[in-house]
């Protein structure tokens, strides 16, 4: 059956491809097809080839749990940790989890309160998108700690019985502070986004047990003018802020590395670069996300060509301010005139032997998007799906090569060592991979992944774009 949009396209209209190319919905559609389409996703029976996705993601989740089983009844010595190489995959993981959830807080925070109405068909995904990511980087510093199940008595500034408080001077807090505000920021954000959806999908299913469960959750929604005005006003107020977020949470997790006495790190330019990185990575794990759902489950009305293009132009933006801090790097090192940096940066990096490591960094993050700047690629399905992937590998590398590349070579060339994740660094790694998607996933099934008054708002702009 032809979806609306096609059955536009008669004689004297332009193509569909045409008209989607600009359009933020596509015409034909009316307030009920587009709850219905939507509603159908959550009441509709489950496409075989997701139980095939559930059953790899939940595997890797039993991975997971295997490797959390094993650190704690072991200790962090199954991991490849060593001296200097103190810190490896966990603090890897975690910073590249929480750059993978910034542009969730970018797409639905800054863009709403921009005014971009592109945003709409895949905010509540990348809204989705940072709280799953959260999660799972959250796992990492807490195993990290070693004796995890004390992770929370000595890090939360709470009074206990011995007097003590965290030392707010130790990156670490700061961490603490940063993710649980990001974090219940962006959850009661994507809460407060979803409470009509709920309603209309309470007032929808014939279930009684869901009519129960989607009406609690809808917080008494009855869509009176009161409940529109307050709605708006505490949307536009936690958009205000998780706005600041987008830039403090990151910037914070560089200070990580960036107030540490330590060639490769001590730098100022960590704040920014640490943050385009993020975005650069979360864009492409959205569409990396965004692109199949849209397949399977034909949605390519409502997400259109428009936001694929727009989403691959950001990642081209941002991959160019990462290329630039790459640059940067160099020159602050030849520029410092310390020949600590300079053996840190450009030859330690570039020519020792993590060089496989870094130049596929390169290839990744700098080379691998250029084919952006093509309209026809940034059009392709295909080919944003492949970039995507490439570009996620790219910033798992881009963490590497920080991490344990700066560490591996100490001030003390009797006290170098190598370090190489163990089978229990990547089950650990993969485990929370696969808690990622099987999150996503549960979320696509049963819950609205398109807000849905928020696309009979953009309904005026199908009309319009036939006619322009």
């Amino acid at each position: 059956m032809a979806t609306p949009g096609a059955q536009r396209a008669g004689a004297g209209e332009r193509a569909p491809e045409v008209i989607l190319d600009r359009a933020v919905i596509a015409p034909g559609h009316d307030s009920e097809s587009v709850t219905r389409k939507i509603t159908g996703i959550v009441f509709g029976k489950t496409p075989l080839w997701m139980y095939g996705v559930w059953a790899v993601s939940f595997s890797l989740v039993m991975v997971m749990l295997m490797a959390i089983t094993k650190l704690v009844f072991t200790g962090t010595g199954i991991w490849g940790l060593n001296m200097p190489v103190a810190w490896g995959f966990a603090i890897i993981n975690f910073v590249w989890w929480i750059g993978i959830g910034h542009a969730g807080t970018l797409i639905s925070a800054i863009l709403l309160l921009l005014n971009q109405q592109w945003r709409t068909s895949i905010n509540r995904f990348a809204e989705s998108m940072t709280l799953f990511a959260v999660a799972c980087a959250v796992l990492f510093p807490v195993l990290h700690t070693g004796r995890s199940w004390l992770a929370a008595y000595w890090l939360l500034p709470y009074p206990n019985t011995m007097g003590l408080w965290p030392n707010f001077r130790s990156p670490l807090i700061w961490d603490v502070f940063a993710v649980s505000t990001y974090g219940t920021v962006s959850l009661l954000f994507w809460f407060t986004g979803l409470v009509s959806d709920f309603a209309t999908l309470r007032d929808r299913t014939n279930n009684p047990m869901l009519r129960v469960i989607f009406g609690v959750l809808s917080l008494g929604w009855r869509g009176s003018a009161r409940h529109w005005q307050n709605y708006e006003s505490a949307y536009l107020l936690l958009a205000g802020l998780s706005t600041p977020l987008v830039l403090s949470v990151h910037s914070i997790i560089s200070f990580d590395f960036s107030v540490a006495q330590l060639p490769g790190w001590h730098a100022t330019i960590f704040p920014p670069y640490f943050v385009a990185g993020a975005v650069f990575a979360g864009f492409a794990m959205v569409m990396l996300v965004a692109i199949p759902v849209r397949r399977a489950f034909k949605l390519q009305d409502f997400i259109t060509s428009r936001h694929l293009q727009n989403m691959a132009k950001l990642t081209l933006v941002t991959g160019l301010i990462v290329g630039y801090g790459y640059i940067m790097e160099f020159f602050f090192a030849w520029y410092s005139g310390n020949p600590l940096e300079l053996f840190a940066i450009t030859e330690n990096r570039p020519f020792g032997p993590y060089h496989w490591q870094w130049m596929s960094l390169i290839l990744c993050n700098i080379l691998a998007i250029q084919p952006l700047w093509w309209k026809k690629v940034r059009q392709s399905e295909v080919w944003l799906f492949i970039i995507s992937v490439i570009v996620s590998v790219g910033m798992w590398l881009e963490r590497f090569v920080i991490v344990v590349i700066s560490l591996h070579r100490d001030y003390l060339p009797g006290s170098w060592d190598m370090y190489r994740g163990t089978i229990w660094d990547w089950a650990l790694y993969l485990g929370t991979i696969g808690f990622f998607f099987s999150l996503m996933f549960l979320f696509v099934r049963f819950l609205p992944m398109i807000a849905m008054f928020e696309m009979r708002l953009l309904l005026p702009e199908g009309k319009r774009v036939t006619h322009t």
